[in-house]
């Protein structure tokens, strides 16, 4: 016991009837010094030696009955005065930006465990969405000779992919809050599983435009879901690095396997039944790894109390959700984010989607083997992915995306000037190492300059409306190039790196978020 250890290390003698000095029999009370600022009705209880544990804090006595009341522990001894009501200890705690705003504690990719392999259903889910956009490059050519069409009517498969995205941004918030993330999800793969089932009849041409668009609609709702979710887990830029590397691996795969057996005669819509597979694979996985997801929110600085009152506040955030798109439309970062996109998406698109007509008609390209540029291109933007993003933050995301942008409009200037098919393919490969990265890179800006409850429906919005020029970009390079020829490629690309620049640059600073 701690008063048997104390009573060792003094000497107490004690008073005789001889001597001189009185006894002291009934020592004077000591008062505790008196806070004005606290007002204290009843007289704390005597602090027992044997409540103290040497090298513990004191944080009160042990029991309830010795707690008094209007105090707590340490916080009496602070000073401070413990609130009466859940509103109160909310308003209490200091740097709050809001009476009732939960701070939370930021997830990390495994805690909880479960966020491993919710990661993994993400990386998934990107690398069916690489296949879907880069096998098309590789498959236009046998496309326009299946359906005697030209470049201009070619390029509506695009028109049709970014109307789905477009739509898909103005909803994605809404049915999210009446589904939940599992359910949206599975509603997601099952929108792309009809469009690959349609593409596997070989329709007519028109019902290929509306199966692009529902691609596009599908795959815009899990971009903007798993982009969110990514977006917020530490470290933010490796774990969407890693997404957004997924989505590379399945464009490398998917133009080798489409060129693969289209060259061999097979017919092209053939290679959707690898589609299919997937996307019932990644509907089952989504269903499982989400189900739970709203029991593993993380955990925040809040007590039971504080818990309490955020769930009584939670019918004013219900009533606030259907201001989020307004609130998400009047934020600068949510326009500029979608120009930004809108730029990168164009350039990407229309690389992936021409390159293999330009090498052909300019460069005497065999289409059998100039097909395997494209996963060049797609093996360029993976590698980025994986090994350049974790630059990022040592560099600064903005001066690192700058840099990035330059270099890549120094390699479309090779591809463009260099009158060799196989310097043209290492340059396009390189272009894509360069490209890979500035995507993760931007939507971790994006997610740390909005607010949180704006984040859903402006990424949303950002990967909607920015993914057009996905749509715009190629779709105008198959006009020109109808008029002109594929070369029209080079300069649209380089003149879209300049207003990646420009609009990246009319970004906000960047602020450390304070979850």
């Amino acid at each position: 016991m701690a008063s048997s250890a104390l009573h060792g290390l003094f000497d107490i003698q004690h008073s005789s009837s001889t001597t001189s000095s009185p006894s002291v029999t009934s020592p004077p009370a000591t008062h505790q010094k008196s806070n004005p600022s606290v007002s204290i009705k009843e007289t704390p209880s005597n602090i027992e030696l044997d409540d103290l544990n040497f090298g513990e804090r004191y944080n009160g006595p042990s029991t309830a009955s010795q707690t008094p009341k209007g105090s707590s522990g340490a916080g009496f001894f602070s000073g401070a005065q413990t609130p009466k009501t859940p509103y109160e200890l909310e308003n209490s705690r200091p740097g709050s930006r809001t009476g009732h705003e939960a701070v939370p504690l930021m997830q990390t990719w495994s805690n909880p465990p479960m966020n491993k392999w919710r990661i993994l259903c993400c990386c998934l889910i990107y690398f069916g969405n690489g296949m879907n956009d880069s096998v098309v490059g590789a498959l236009i050519p046998y496309m326009e000779e299946y359906y005697h069409i030209g470049y201009a009517i070619m390029s509506m498969v695009f028109v049709g992919n970014a109307a789905g995205f477009i739509i898909a941004a103005f909803f994605c918030n809404t049915i999210l809050g009446k589904l939940g993330r599992a359910r949206t999800l599975i509603f997601s793969e099952i929108i792309l599983l009809a469009a690959y089932v349609m593409l596997v009849a070989t329709p007519p041409y028109a019902a290929v435009v509306v199966s692009f668009f529902l691609l596009g609609y599908g795959a815009a709702t899990s971009l903007a879901l798993n982009n969110v979710f990514c977006a917020n887990l530490h470290p933010p830029s490796a774990i969407l690095g890693a997404a957004h590397g997924s989505y590379g691996l399945g464009g490398i795969v998917a133009p080798i396997i489409g060129t693969a057996m289209a060259s061999r005669g097979i017919l092209w819509s053939r290679f959707y039944f690898i589609c299919v597979g997937l996307r019932i694979c990644c509907m089952l996985f989504a269903g499982w790894a989400f189900w739970s997801y709203r029991e593993d929110q993380p955990q925040t600085l809040l007590s039971s109390l504080q818990r309490t009152a955020s769930q009584q506040a939670a019918p004013e955030s219900a009533e606030s959700k259907s201001k989020n798109l307004k609130l998400a439309l009047k934020n600068r970062v949510t326009i500029f984010g979608a120009l930004f996109i809108f730029a990168y998406q164009g350039a990407e698109v229309s690389i992936s989607g021409w390159v293999i007509s330009f090498l052909i008609n300019y460069r005497g390209g065999d289409p059998s083997r100039v097909g395997y540029v494209t996963a060049g291109f797609w093996g360029g933007i993976t590698l980025g992915r994986f090994v350049l993003t974790h630059l990022a933050p040592r560099i600064g995301e903005k001066t690192f995306v700058t840099a990035l942008t330059i270099g890549t409009a120094g390699l479309q200037l090779l591809v463009w000037l260099v009158p060799n098919v196989i310097g043209d393919a290492v340059a396009v490969s390189l272009l894509g190492l360069l490209l890979g990265p500035v995507y993760p890179c931007a939507q971790t800006i994006f997610s740390r300059l909005m607010p949180k409850h704006v984040q859903t429906t402006a990424i949303g919005f950002i990967g909607g409306a920015g993914s057009s020029g996905g749509a715009v970009a190629p779709f105008t390079t198959g006009i020109l190039a109808q008029a002109a020829g594929t070369w029209v490629l080079h300069p649209v690309c380089i003149g879209l790196y300049g207003a990646m620049m420009v609009f990246w640059w009319s970004l906000p600073r960047v602020s450390k978020r304070k979850e």
